[in-house]
Protein backbone atom coordinates (compact mmCIF):
# COMPACT_ATOMS: atom_id res chain seq x y z
CA UNK A 1 0.00 0.00 0.00
CA UNK A 2 1.18 3.41 -1.00
CA UNK A 3 1.18 5.80 1.61
CA UNK A 4 1.69 9.80 0.64
CA UNK A 5 1.76 12.93 2.94
CA UNK A 6 2.76 16.51 2.02
CA UNK A 7 4.89 17.96 4.27
CA UNK A 8 6.05 21.83 3.78
CA UNK A 9 5.08 21.86 -0.09
CA UNK A 10 7.49 18.41 -0.51
CA UNK A 11 5.47 15.11 -1.59
CA UNK A 12 7.02 12.52 0.54
CA UNK A 13 6.39 9.18 -0.69
CA UNK A 14 6.87 6.54 2.10
CA UNK A 15 6.37 3.05 0.72
CA UNK A 16 5.05 0.21 3.10
CA UNK A 17 6.06 2.51 5.56
CA UNK A 18 9.95 2.76 4.77
CA UNK A 19 10.03 -0.84 5.80
CA UNK A 20 10.83 -2.46 3.19
CA UNK A 21 13.26 -2.28 -0.44
CA UNK A 22 11.47 -0.17 -2.83
CA UNK A 23 14.38 1.02 -4.86
CA UNK A 24 13.12 -0.28 -8.78
CA UNK A 25 16.21 -0.35 -10.98
CA UNK A 26 15.65 0.67 -15.21
CA UNK A 27 15.71 -3.12 -15.85
CA UNK A 28 12.54 -3.63 -13.24
CA UNK A 29 10.74 -0.94 -14.39
CA UNK A 30 10.58 -2.08 -18.29
CA UNK A 31 10.74 -5.82 -17.50
CA UNK A 32 7.72 -5.55 -15.16
CA UNK A 33 6.43 -9.03 -16.01
CA UNK A 34 9.16 -10.76 -14.40
CA UNK A 35 10.26 -11.02 -11.14
CA UNK A 36 13.52 -10.25 -10.18
CA UNK A 37 14.55 -14.32 -10.33
CA UNK A 38 13.30 -14.05 -14.16
CA UNK A 39 10.17 -16.50 -13.18
CA UNK A 40 6.67 -14.36 -14.27
CA UNK A 41 5.76 -12.96 -10.78
CA UNK A 42 2.13 -13.57 -9.48
CA UNK A 43 -0.51 -10.44 -10.69
CA UNK A 44 1.53 -10.15 -13.87
CA UNK A 45 -0.23 -11.80 -17.14
CA UNK A 46 2.48 -11.11 -19.69
CA UNK A 47 0.81 -13.96 -22.20
CA UNK A 48 -2.38 -12.71 -21.51
CA UNK A 49 -4.46 -9.53 -23.49
CA UNK A 50 -5.98 -8.26 -20.23
CA UNK A 51 -7.79 -5.97 -22.85
CA UNK A 52 -10.16 -8.85 -23.44
CA UNK A 53 -11.78 -7.88 -20.17
CA UNK A 54 -12.27 -9.76 -17.23
CA UNK A 55 -13.75 -12.57 -18.48
CA UNK A 56 -10.01 -13.32 -20.09
CA UNK A 57 -8.04 -12.31 -17.11
CA UNK A 58 -10.16 -15.03 -14.92
CA UNK A 59 -9.74 -17.90 -17.26
CA UNK A 60 -6.00 -17.25 -17.00
CA UNK A 61 -5.97 -17.33 -13.69
CA UNK A 62 -8.68 -20.06 -12.76
CA UNK A 63 -5.30 -22.59 -12.83
CA UNK A 64 -3.42 -20.48 -10.49
CA UNK A 65 -6.19 -18.63 -8.18
CA UNK A 66 -9.64 -19.65 -6.86
CA UNK A 67 -12.08 -17.17 -7.75
CA UNK A 68 -14.60 -16.32 -5.42
CA UNK A 69 -17.80 -14.95 -6.05
CA UNK A 70 -20.28 -12.69 -4.07
CA UNK A 71 -23.72 -14.17 -3.00
CA UNK A 72 -25.69 -11.28 -3.06
CA UNK A 73 -25.16 -9.06 -6.32
CA UNK A 74 -26.50 -9.59 -9.60
CA UNK A 75 -23.31 -9.91 -11.41
CA UNK A 76 -21.61 -12.33 -8.50
CA UNK A 77 -18.93 -9.24 -8.09
CA UNK A 78 -17.60 -7.32 -5.65
CA UNK A 79 -19.82 -4.12 -4.30
CA UNK A 80 -18.67 -0.62 -3.75
CA UNK A 81 -18.25 1.01 -0.31
CA UNK A 82 -19.32 4.45 -0.57
CA UNK A 83 -18.83 7.25 2.01
CA UNK A 84 -21.16 9.83 0.82
CA UNK A 85 -18.87 12.73 -1.10
CA UNK A 86 -15.58 11.82 1.18
CA UNK A 87 -12.53 10.09 -0.77
CA UNK A 88 -11.67 6.79 1.45
CA UNK A 89 -9.34 3.87 1.48
CA UNK A 90 -8.76 0.98 3.42
CA UNK A 91 -12.45 -0.26 4.73
CA UNK A 92 -13.98 -2.04 7.20
CA UNK A 93 -17.19 -3.79 7.70
CA UNK A 94 -18.38 -5.02 10.89
CA UNK A 95 -23.00 -5.46 11.76
CA UNK A 96 -24.61 -3.09 13.34
CA UNK A 97 -25.37 -4.07 16.78
CA UNK A 98 -29.43 -3.92 17.14
CA UNK A 99 -30.62 -2.44 13.20
CA UNK A 100 -30.96 -5.57 10.87
CA UNK A 101 -29.62 -5.08 7.61
CA UNK A 102 -27.25 -2.36 8.88
CA UNK A 103 -23.70 -2.29 8.67
CA UNK A 104 -20.89 0.10 10.46
CA UNK A 105 -18.64 0.86 7.69
CA UNK A 106 -15.07 2.54 8.35
CA UNK A 107 -12.15 3.43 6.40
CA UNK A 108 -9.47 5.88 6.07
CA UNK A 109 -9.89 9.18 5.22
CA UNK A 110 -8.15 10.05 1.79
CA UNK A 111 -6.99 13.55 0.45
CA UNK A 112 -7.35 16.88 2.16
CA UNK A 113 -8.92 20.20 1.19
CA UNK A 114 -6.03 21.57 3.30
CA UNK A 115 -2.12 22.09 1.52
CA UNK A 116 0.51 20.15 3.42
CA UNK A 117 -1.89 18.42 5.48
CA UNK A 118 -0.33 15.75 8.34
CA UNK A 119 -3.52 15.01 9.83
CA UNK A 120 -4.97 11.79 9.30
CA UNK A 121 -8.46 9.91 10.01
CA UNK A 122 -10.97 7.00 9.96
CA UNK A 123 -14.42 7.99 8.71
CA UNK A 124 -17.24 6.15 10.10
CA UNK A 125 -21.23 5.59 9.78
CA UNK A 126 -24.32 3.39 8.92
CA UNK A 127 -24.59 2.08 5.88
CA UNK A 128 -26.93 -0.18 3.80
CA UNK A 129 -27.14 -2.29 0.62
CA UNK A 130 -29.17 -0.37 -2.14
CA UNK A 131 -28.21 -1.05 -6.11
CA UNK A 132 -25.32 -3.72 -4.97
CA UNK A 133 -23.55 -0.60 -2.89
CA UNK A 134 -22.97 -0.84 0.30
CA UNK A 135 -23.53 3.38 1.43
CA UNK A 136 -23.58 5.73 4.23
CA UNK A 137 -26.90 6.78 5.04
CA UNK A 138 -26.06 10.01 6.14
CA UNK A 139 -22.91 11.81 5.95
CA UNK A 140 -19.73 10.28 7.22
CA UNK A 141 -18.44 11.49 10.68
CA UNK A 142 -14.55 11.23 11.62
CA UNK A 143 -14.27 7.93 14.18
CA UNK A 144 -12.62 10.32 17.28
CA UNK A 145 -9.39 8.70 18.04
CA UNK A 146 -6.92 10.37 19.60
CA UNK A 147 -3.62 11.54 18.08
CA UNK A 148 -0.45 9.85 20.05
CA UNK A 149 2.50 11.04 20.98
CA UNK A 150 6.62 9.66 20.32
CA UNK A 151 9.72 10.69 20.54
CA UNK A 152 11.65 7.47 18.41
CA UNK A 153 11.28 9.30 15.32
CA UNK A 154 14.45 10.77 14.39
CA UNK A 155 16.99 10.56 11.45
CA UNK A 156 15.50 9.27 8.13
CA UNK A 157 11.96 8.64 10.31
CA UNK A 158 11.80 12.38 11.58
CA UNK A 159 9.28 13.16 9.25
CA UNK A 160 6.67 10.59 11.17
CA UNK A 161 7.11 12.94 14.17
CA UNK A 162 4.49 15.21 12.06
CA UNK A 163 1.95 12.64 11.85
CA UNK A 164 -1.34 13.33 13.46
CA UNK A 165 -4.03 11.04 14.00
CA UNK A 166 -4.23 7.42 12.75
CA UNK A 167 -3.64 5.34 9.86
CA UNK A 168 -5.15 2.27 8.28
CA UNK A 169 -7.43 1.32 11.07
CA UNK A 170 -8.25 -2.68 11.73
CA UNK A 171 -12.81 -2.81 12.44
CA UNK A 172 -13.59 -6.23 14.13
CA UNK A 173 -15.08 -8.02 16.46
CA UNK A 174 -14.11 -10.22 19.13
CA UNK A 175 -16.12 -12.99 21.22
CA UNK A 176 -18.11 -10.01 22.77
CA UNK A 177 -17.33 -6.26 21.97
CA UNK A 178 -15.94 -4.59 18.89
CA UNK A 179 -12.41 -3.49 18.82
CA UNK A 180 -9.97 -0.74 16.69
CA UNK A 181 -6.30 -1.40 15.76
CA UNK A 182 -4.65 1.21 14.29
CA UNK A 183 -0.96 3.00 13.74
CA UNK A 184 0.17 5.98 15.18
CA UNK A 185 3.11 7.24 16.74
CA UNK A 186 4.56 5.28 19.75
CA UNK A 187 6.49 5.46 22.82
CA UNK A 188 8.05 2.14 22.04
CA UNK A 189 9.25 2.50 18.79
CA UNK A 190 8.58 5.28 15.62
CA UNK A 191 5.05 4.14 14.49
CA UNK A 192 3.42 1.61 16.67
CA UNK A 193 0.03 -0.28 17.06
CA UNK A 194 -2.75 0.92 19.08
CA UNK A 195 -6.13 -0.66 20.35
CA UNK A 196 -9.36 0.54 21.68
CA UNK A 197 -12.91 -0.56 22.52
CA UNK A 198 -14.86 0.58 19.30
CA UNK A 199 -18.04 0.80 21.12
CA UNK A 200 -15.78 4.12 23.27
CA UNK A 201 -16.13 6.09 19.66
CA UNK A 202 -19.37 4.95 17.98
CA UNK A 203 -22.74 5.72 19.12
CA UNK A 204 -23.85 2.48 20.47
CA UNK A 205 -26.69 0.53 22.45
CA UNK A 206 -25.91 0.33 26.18
CA UNK A 207 -23.45 -2.68 26.91
CA UNK A 208 -21.80 -3.51 30.23
CA UNK A 209 -18.02 -1.72 30.21
CA UNK A 210 -15.23 -3.58 31.83
CA UNK A 211 -13.31 -1.18 32.70
CA UNK A 212 -9.37 -2.82 31.81
CA UNK A 213 -10.46 -4.34 28.58
CA UNK A 214 -8.66 -1.38 26.30
CA UNK A 215 -11.79 1.06 27.59
CA UNK A 216 -9.05 3.71 26.97
CA UNK A 217 -6.58 3.80 23.59
CA UNK A 218 -3.42 1.52 25.10
CA UNK A 219 -0.22 1.23 23.31
CA UNK A 220 0.08 -2.63 21.90
CA UNK A 221 3.69 -3.64 22.98
CA UNK A 222 5.30 -6.72 21.31
CA UNK A 223 8.11 -9.09 22.25
CA UNK A 224 11.72 -7.20 21.66
CA UNK A 225 13.02 -6.46 19.21
CA UNK A 226 10.68 -3.63 17.68
CA UNK A 227 10.71 -2.45 13.93
CA UNK A 228 11.24 1.18 13.28
CA UNK A 229 7.29 1.22 11.58
CA UNK A 230 5.15 -1.39 12.81
CA UNK A 231 2.03 -2.11 11.02
CA UNK A 232 -0.55 -4.96 10.29
CA UNK A 233 -0.90 -6.23 13.84
CA UNK A 234 -3.93 -8.29 14.85
CA UNK A 235 -5.20 -9.84 18.13
CA UNK A 236 -6.89 -13.51 18.42
CA UNK A 237 -8.64 -15.48 21.36
CA UNK A 238 -7.94 -18.98 21.74
CA UNK A 239 -10.97 -21.32 23.33
CA UNK A 240 -11.13 -19.60 26.67
CA UNK A 241 -11.17 -16.07 25.24
CA UNK A 242 -7.91 -15.52 26.31
CA UNK A 243 -6.40 -12.44 24.03
CA UNK A 244 -2.83 -12.78 22.07
CA UNK A 245 -1.12 -10.65 19.50
CA UNK A 246 0.70 -11.71 16.19
CA UNK A 247 2.83 -10.02 15.34
CA UNK A 248 4.40 -11.76 12.11
CA UNK A 249 4.18 -14.57 9.90
CA UNK A 250 7.71 -14.04 7.92
CA UNK A 251 10.65 -14.93 8.78
CA UNK A 252 8.72 -16.81 11.20
CA UNK A 253 6.24 -16.42 13.31
CA UNK A 254 5.53 -14.21 16.14
CA UNK A 255 2.68 -14.33 18.69
CA UNK A 256 2.48 -13.43 22.25
CA UNK A 257 -0.05 -13.58 25.08
CA UNK A 258 -1.50 -10.20 25.54
CA UNK A 259 -2.16 -7.96 28.39
CA UNK A 260 -4.87 -5.10 29.03
CA UNK A 261 -2.63 -2.41 29.95
CA UNK A 262 -0.75 -3.57 25.94
CA UNK A 263 1.84 -5.45 28.04
CA UNK A 264 3.05 -9.38 26.47
CA UNK A 265 4.85 -12.37 27.71
CA UNK A 266 7.47 -14.16 25.68
CA UNK A 267 7.06 -14.76 22.30
CA UNK A 268 5.61 -18.48 21.92
CA UNK A 269 6.71 -18.95 18.75
CA UNK A 270 9.44 -20.91 19.57
CA UNK A 271 7.09 -24.14 20.45
CA UNK A 272 6.17 -24.18 17.18
CA UNK A 273 8.68 -23.19 15.20
CA UNK A 274 9.50 -26.98 14.18
CA UNK A 275 6.02 -28.08 12.98
CA UNK A 276 5.55 -24.40 11.65
CA UNK A 277 8.36 -24.10 9.65
CA UNK A 278 8.01 -27.52 8.20
CA UNK A 279 4.84 -26.52 6.98
CA UNK A 280 5.25 -22.85 5.68
CA UNK A 281 8.12 -24.21 3.75
CA UNK A 282 5.67 -25.93 1.87
CA UNK A 283 3.10 -23.91 1.55
CA UNK A 284 4.07 -20.18 1.48
CA UNK A 285 3.90 -18.47 -1.75
CA UNK A 286 7.41 -18.15 -3.78
CA UNK A 287 9.15 -14.60 -2.83
CA UNK A 288 11.75 -13.40 -5.10
CA UNK A 289 14.81 -11.73 -3.94
CA UNK A 290 13.94 -8.24 -4.46
CA UNK A 291 10.65 -6.27 -4.50
CA UNK A 292 8.54 -8.78 -2.96
CA UNK A 293 7.27 -9.80 0.00
CA UNK A 294 4.98 -11.15 2.58
CA UNK A 295 3.00 -10.36 5.45
CA UNK A 296 0.25 -9.72 7.35
CA UNK A 297 -3.43 -8.43 6.46
CA UNK A 298 -6.31 -9.10 8.57
CA UNK A 299 -7.60 -9.33 11.92
CA UNK A 300 -8.65 -13.13 12.68
CA UNK A 301 -12.05 -14.96 12.85
CA UNK A 302 -12.67 -18.60 14.69
CA UNK A 303 -14.07 -20.83 12.24
CA UNK A 304 -15.61 -24.29 12.59
CA UNK A 305 -14.96 -26.34 9.67
CA UNK A 306 -18.32 -28.23 9.12
CA UNK A 307 -21.83 -26.56 8.17
CA UNK A 308 -24.15 -24.37 10.70
CA UNK A 309 -26.69 -26.03 9.07
CA UNK A 310 -25.19 -29.71 9.87
CA UNK A 311 -27.16 -30.89 13.38
CA UNK A 312 -24.25 -32.96 13.84
CA UNK A 313 -21.37 -29.93 13.75
CA UNK A 314 -20.81 -29.05 17.03
CA UNK A 315 -17.64 -26.71 17.27
CA UNK A 316 -14.20 -28.56 19.06
CA UNK A 317 -10.37 -28.46 19.14
CA UNK A 318 -10.31 -30.93 16.30
CA UNK A 319 -12.49 -28.17 13.56
CA UNK A 320 -12.78 -25.45 14.92
CA UNK A 321 -9.33 -22.87 14.04
CA UNK A 322 -8.73 -19.52 14.17
CA UNK A 323 -8.56 -17.80 10.51
CA UNK A 324 -6.45 -14.69 9.04
CA UNK A 325 -5.36 -13.62 5.74
CA UNK A 326 -1.75 -12.68 4.57
CA UNK A 327 -0.52 -11.52 1.47
CA UNK A 328 2.29 -11.77 -0.62
CA UNK A 329 2.90 -8.39 -2.49
CA UNK A 330 5.04 -7.39 -5.42
CA UNK A 331 6.06 -4.23 -6.68
CA UNK A 332 7.33 -3.86 -9.80
CA UNK A 333 7.29 -1.05 -12.05
CA UNK A 334 6.21 1.02 -9.06
CA UNK A 335 3.01 -0.85 -8.70
CA UNK A 336 1.97 -2.80 -6.03
CA UNK A 337 0.11 -6.19 -6.17
CA UNK A 338 -0.91 -7.94 -3.36
CA UNK A 339 -2.42 -12.01 -3.36
CA UNK A 340 -4.08 -12.77 -0.60
CA UNK A 341 -3.66 -16.42 1.15
CA UNK A 342 -5.96 -17.30 3.98
CA UNK A 343 -3.62 -19.63 7.25
CA UNK A 344 -5.35 -21.32 9.84
CA UNK A 345 -3.99 -22.40 13.30
CA UNK A 346 -4.92 -23.97 15.91
CA UNK A 347 -7.10 -21.94 18.96
CA UNK A 348 -5.41 -24.08 21.50
CA UNK A 349 -1.63 -22.95 23.01
CA UNK A 350 0.83 -23.90 21.37
CA UNK A 351 -0.96 -22.77 18.42
CA UNK A 352 0.55 -24.52 15.68
CA UNK A 353 -0.38 -23.51 11.69
CA UNK A 354 -3.30 -26.16 10.87
CA UNK A 355 -3.25 -25.03 6.98
CA UNK A 356 -2.76 -22.57 4.44
CA UNK A 357 -3.73 -21.87 0.92
CA UNK A 358 -1.96 -23.56 -1.81
CA UNK A 359 -3.26 -21.02 -4.13
CA UNK A 360 -4.38 -17.14 -3.75
CA UNK A 361 -7.88 -16.29 -3.85
CA UNK A 362 -9.16 -14.11 -6.91
CA UNK A 363 -11.91 -11.53 -5.99
CA UNK A 364 -13.97 -11.94 -9.27
CA UNK A 365 -14.01 -8.46 -11.03
CA UNK A 366 -10.76 -7.81 -10.10
CA UNK A 367 -9.47 -6.30 -13.76
CA UNK A 368 -6.42 -4.83 -15.44
CA UNK A 369 -4.39 -1.83 -13.53
CA UNK A 370 -4.17 1.29 -15.61
CA UNK A 371 -1.39 2.16 -17.84
CA UNK A 372 0.73 4.81 -15.55
CA UNK A 373 0.88 7.56 -17.07
CA UNK A 374 4.63 7.75 -17.28
CA UNK A 375 4.63 4.69 -19.56
CA UNK A 376 3.81 5.48 -23.65
CA UNK A 377 4.97 3.31 -27.13
CA UNK A 378 6.24 0.24 -26.32
CA UNK A 379 6.08 0.03 -22.42
CA UNK A 380 2.75 1.06 -22.26
CA UNK A 381 1.51 -1.48 -25.11
CA UNK A 382 3.24 -4.06 -22.88
CA UNK A 383 1.69 -2.79 -19.75
CA UNK A 384 -0.16 -6.57 -18.36
CA UNK A 385 -0.28 -6.19 -14.68
CA UNK A 386 -3.52 -6.65 -12.80
CA UNK A 387 -5.10 -4.29 -9.95
CA UNK A 388 -3.96 -4.04 -6.76
CA UNK A 389 -6.53 -5.11 -4.48
CA UNK A 390 -5.04 -4.62 -0.87
CA UNK A 391 -7.33 -7.23 1.67
CA UNK A 392 -8.07 -5.55 4.83
CA UNK A 393 -10.27 -7.01 7.03
CA UNK A 394 -12.97 -9.65 7.28
CA UNK A 395 -15.99 -9.85 9.38
CA UNK A 396 -19.31 -12.12 9.40
CA UNK A 397 -22.26 -10.91 7.27
CA UNK A 398 -25.22 -12.09 9.53
CA UNK A 399 -25.76 -9.87 12.30
CA UNK A 400 -25.55 -10.84 15.94
CA UNK A 401 -22.42 -12.82 14.66
CA UNK A 402 -19.14 -11.82 16.43
CA UNK A 403 -16.01 -13.65 16.05
CA UNK A 404 -16.94 -17.61 15.05
CA UNK A 405 -18.69 -18.78 12.56
CA UNK A 406 -19.17 -21.43 9.88
CA UNK A 407 -17.77 -22.86 6.85
CA UNK A 408 -21.46 -22.65 5.33
CA UNK A 409 -21.78 -18.51 7.03
CA UNK A 410 -21.11 -15.56 4.72
CA UNK A 411 -18.55 -13.38 5.37
CA UNK A 412 -17.36 -9.87 4.44
CA UNK A 413 -13.92 -9.51 2.77
CA UNK A 414 -13.12 -5.59 2.61
CA UNK A 415 -10.58 -4.15 0.67
CA UNK A 416 -9.06 -1.19 -0.89
CA UNK A 417 -8.46 -0.75 -5.09
CA UNK A 418 -5.17 1.41 -6.31
CA UNK A 419 -5.37 3.02 -2.91
CA UNK A 420 -8.33 4.97 -4.68
CA UNK A 421 -11.31 3.14 -3.93
CA UNK A 422 -12.93 1.23 -1.63
CA UNK A 423 -14.82 -2.07 -1.63
CA UNK A 424 -16.05 -5.49 -0.42
CA UNK A 425 -17.54 -8.78 -1.27
CA UNK A 426 -19.27 -11.39 0.92
CA UNK A 427 -18.62 -15.00 0.23
CA UNK A 428 -19.06 -18.55 1.91
CA UNK A 429 -16.40 -19.10 4.38
CA UNK A 430 -15.85 -22.41 2.92
CA UNK A 431 -15.02 -20.81 -0.71
CA UNK A 432 -12.02 -19.42 0.74
CA UNK A 433 -10.81 -23.06 1.99
CA UNK A 434 -11.21 -25.09 -1.17
CA UNK A 435 -7.67 -25.10 -1.63
CA UNK A 436 -6.28 -25.14 1.64
CA UNK A 437 -3.11 -27.77 2.28
CA UNK A 438 -3.06 -29.31 5.60
CA UNK A 439 0.29 -29.30 7.36
CA UNK A 440 0.02 -32.78 8.67
CA UNK A 441 1.10 -33.68 4.88
CA UNK A 442 3.45 -31.37 4.83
Amino acid sequence: MLFVCSLFGLIIIILQFYDENWIASVDLWTKFTFSADGKPSQGFLSKVNLDNGSGAIEKAVAETHRIVYSVSTANKMYFPIKFGQQEAMNPNIIPHPTLNDTWIIVAQKWKSAVDNSVWMSELVCDAVFKDDTLACVSPPEILPIAATEGDKCVGDLGYFALNIGPHDARVFYGPSIPYVIYGSNSMMTCFGQWIQDFRMLKDWSYEPFKKEEFRRATELQRPLPYRPIEKNWFVFWDKHDQIYAHYDIVPNRVFAKLEYDGSVGQDLSVFTAASDSKCMAKYLPHVGPQLESIHQSTNSLSITLCNRSDPLCSPNDANTFILTIFQHKSYYAFHSVYEPYVMLFQRTAPFEIYGMSTKPFWIHGRGKAKTPDAFSGEDARKWNQTEMFYVVSVSWKMHGKKYHGYADDVLFVSFGIEDEKTAGIDVVAGDLLADLGLCQDS
